[in-house]
């Protein structure tokens, strides 16, 4: 369990407070807005209205305390500035700052941003990927040269073996699952038999990812 700080309750800023109370952790938000917080305060105990742009209202936080402190604040660029700045000087441990553009990013890293991440871009990109080919059911970039993509499988794998076919010495890249509708097979042995419907997840470099992905069309 980790203790987790969200300034900005905007939707982003919402659903990852949400997703993180969710998953077990500690959550506290806050938002310069009283009627956001009053609104969000039956679901999350721990929340603060406050304008984070000033150094007393982050200090009152405590926010060396906080394992990941994120802020979420995508339309007041200037205000996200200040605040991921402050936390650093403060001694926040970690600061994940939002950015809508490139540029943004490059700042908010000069500031002191130990991340920075930028949703609509991530999005756009996992969009244009899954919607380019119509065997793409999902797409992670994990790095600017490798990623993880879900696809059926080439047709002729029907009925064979993982070992059958040598699908890591072959094409390259590494099968971490096989999902076949609403079932998922993490890890699959050399024995497992390819059925019809199966899904691979397949993790590896990208230029190979994609290349096999082109023969299960």
């Amino acid at each position: 369990m980790k203790s987790i700080l969200v300034i900005g309750m905007g939707i982003l800023g919402k659903h990852l407070a949400s997703k993180m109370q969710e998953l077990g952790n500690d959550v506290m938000i806050v938002d310069k807005s009283d009627e956001v917080i009053q609104e969000l305060s039956p679901i999350f105990k721990d929340s603060f209205v406050g304008d984070c742009t000033k150094e007393g209202v982050l200090r009152s936080l405590g926010v060396n305390n906080f394992d990941y402190c994120f802020v979420a604040i995508g339309e007041d660029f200037y205000a996200s500035l200040e605040i991921t700045s402050i936390l650093k000087e403060l001694g926040a441990k970690f600061v994940v700052s939002k950015a809508k553009r490139e540029r943004q990013t490059e700042f908010l890293k000069k500031v002191g941003a130990d991340e920075v991440f930028y949703p609509e871009k991530e999005i756009a990109e996992k969009l244009a990927v899954r919607y380019n080919a119509t065997n793409i059911f999902d797409y992670i970039e994990l790095t600017s040269e490798y990623c993880i993509l879900e696809i059926p499988i080439a047709p002729n794998w029907l009925g064979k073996t993982i070992e059958n076919i040598n699908v890591r010495a072959t094409y390259k890249v590494n099968i971490i699952a096989i999902k076949n509708k609403n079932s998922l097979n993490p890890a699959p042995g050399g024995k497992y038999v390819f059925k019809e419907d199966d899904h691979i997840v397949v993790m590896g470099l990208s230029t190979d990812v994609f290349r096999l992905s082109s023969k299960t069309e």
